[in-house]
């Protein structure tokens, strides 16, 4: 991956989201709000059902099928609401009243997703790790027999824990994949719906991707509002209603660009080189401590403290000087966040690297 262009700008993006794009993403995107396609027109003020628009969506719609492998089995919707929609709009579509769906608690989003989803169904955490304020992935669990769907939430911005191998179930799988979708290749056949909120692996706050297979759809036994029904959507290619034209076109030109950075397989392996150069220095340096459990950690979002916590304050502000930006950790779990999505290049991985060494001689 050492093909992977260095961001131009100054700082470092280490948000969490909305978070970095990539750089030639950012030059195509900002051209196209002052002429899309030669049109005279800024892409934000063309119709959604223009030519070139419709072009944009089967497209993006295209090149999701394309890099995570998805037969015709699926739709791929681009929604708005975020993933926070999703909660509720995955158990209205496919959950009856009298039926179960199990939930893995992993954290914030799980949790949430747990409290929308009760509004549709019986709703049961088989399993959590809220015993240490969720740094780890629950892995023995029991699944009660008859359960329509297990719910996962596949990586875990604020606690830094991430699923490195899916449950093993012949239960469908339902998952929130907001903060890692696109970052490694995974089986969309074992899931009956995966949905993502784009503003952090994909594109910018604004839209959100749902893959959902077709024949899950149109079961249950409630009215759903024509907005919530996600047939309504497939039925009219996501533009029912306007679109969220500007984030889908950035979602579109993200996924040329990770075509061209060798699909999710290499994206993989360009993560996992990002992850272990940062690992390595938190494991190695007497000043710093990992949050999540090491056969846990997140290949996107590392969490991390300072030993002494009167610290904290001169290492974020040696991190600022480095133009490390974002390194603050969430008030869940305090101390330190890194957040390498894709469009993260090694560089500036290791920038923030040579900051923790120089803290680490200057204060060890």
């Amino acid at each position: 991956m050492s093909s992977i262009m260095v961001d131009k700008m100054k700082k470092h993006n280490f948000f969490a989201g909305p978070a970095i794009l990539p750089a030639p993403v950012l030059e195509q995107a900002a051209q196209a709000v002052v002429d899309f396609e030669g049109m005279g027109l800024s892409i934000l003020e063309i119709s959604h059902r223009s030519a070139q628009f419709t072009a944009v969506m089967e497209e993006a719609m295209a090149s999701t099928k394309e890099l995570l492998n998805i037969n015709d089995d699926y739709a791929v919707l681009f929604l708005t609401g975020g993933a926070s929609s999703q909660f509720y709009m995955t158990a209205m579509n496919i959950l009856n009243e009298d039926e179960t769906a199990c939930y893995v608690n992993t954290g914030t989003w799980s949790t949430k997703a747990i409290k929308e989803a009760k509004f549709f169904g019986n709703i049961e955490e088989i399993a959590s790790s809220a015993d240490t304020n969720f740094n780890y992935i629950p892995k023995e669990f029991a699944i009660p027999e008859n359960t329509k769907y297990l719910h996962i939430t596949s990586n875990n911005t604020i606690f830094g824990t991430q699923y490195h191998q899916m449950p093993t179930t012949n239960v469908p799988l339902v998952a929130d994949m907001s903060s890692d979708i696109f970052c490694r290749p995974i089986d969309v056949s074992r899931y009956s719906v995966i949905y993502a909120g784009a503003q952090k692996n994909l594109g910018p706050a604004g839209t959100t991707m749902v893959i959902v297979r077709k024949d899950v759809l149109g079961k249950v036994n409630r009215a759903i509002p024509t907005m919530l029904d996600y047939n309504t959507h497939i039925k009219k290619d996501s533009s029912f209603n306007t679109p969220p034209v500007y984030p889908i076109y950035v979602c579109m030109l993200t996924m040329r660009w990770l075509k061209q950075m060798g699909g999710v397989a290499a994206m993989e392996q360009h993560n996992k080189e990002k992850a272990a150069i940062l690992y390595n220095e938190i494991d190695s340096n007497p000043l710093f401590k990992g949050v999540a459990a090491k056969e846990d950690r997140s290949l996107m979002n590392a969490t991390f403290v300072l030993n002494n916590d009167d610290l904290n304050e001169a290492f974020l502000n040696a991190c600022t000087d480095a133009g490390c930006m974002g390194v603050k950790g969430h008030r869940s779990v305090g101390g330190f966040r890194a957040s390498i999505y894709n469009a993260m290049p090694i560089e500036s991985v290791q920038t923030l690297v040579d900051v923790m060494k120089e803290f680490g001689r200057t204060h060890g």
